[in-house]
């Protein structure tokens, strides 16, 4: 039985991410996977790394809880808005703050090398934005993407397997775009939670 997290990095219960974190959800489940949830905006917990890397900082319960979950799982699901080319600023200090040297990776004594931790893991990105998926892989060169995927995950051990953008199909921002085409991405990504990518 395959074991996912679903990782929503979006701070507003009201969003298209959280319409889409139940929709994987509920395609994982049919599929015969164990499902747990990471809300990364109703945890409690100081984002900010406030000492760099010089001192460590005790983890909150819900840091710890959430590690937790990520060390059972098979398989990540990220859920996110773009913003500003990137990741919200509490999804970022989620990172920062658990993805820590000892934790996520382990460093070689002396050099810039690390040791992931979290190999064998799997990874599927949802990448919710405001313009369209074409201007972000073409014009913007999907910068935020390659950072998750290669300086963040990989660097851990953690594969991604998918991304999956999710954008207007015109100039419109997608929270204005009809009912009928942001449901027809709920329905992919619950398709995509039946095949547990």
């Amino acid at each position: 039985m395959k074991k996912i997290v679903i990782i929503n990095g979006h701070p507003y219960k009201e969003s298209l991410n959280y319409a889409l974190h139940a929709a994987y959800r509920k395609g994982a489940l049919e599929a015969g996977a164990t499902v747990e949830d990471i809300c990364i905006g109703e945890l409690s917990f100081d984002p900010n790394l406030r000492h760099g890397y010089s001192k460590r900082m005790d983890l909150e319960p819900d840091l710890l809880a959430a590690w937790e979950k990520i060390q059972r799982a098979d398989h990540l699901v990220w859920i996110y808005p773009q913003w500003w080319g990137f990741m919200p600023a509490v999804t970022k200090g989620f990172l920062d703050r658990l993805f820590l040297p000892g934790l996520a990776f382990k460093r070689k004594e002396g050099t810039v090398m690390a040791t992931p931790s979290l190999k064998g893991k799997t990874a599927h990105i949802i990448h919710t934005m405001d313009y369209p998926v074409w201007y972000y892989k073409w014009i913007i060169r999907e910068g935020g993407i390659k950072i998750m995927k290669k300086v963040i995950l990989e660097f851990c051990g953690i594969k991604t397997k998918k991304v999956t953008y999710i954008g207007p199909s015109g100039m419109t921002p997608i929270k204005h775009t009809p009912d009928a085409y942001r449901q027809k991405h709920i329905e992919r990504v619950e398709q995509a939670g039946r095949q547990l990518m």
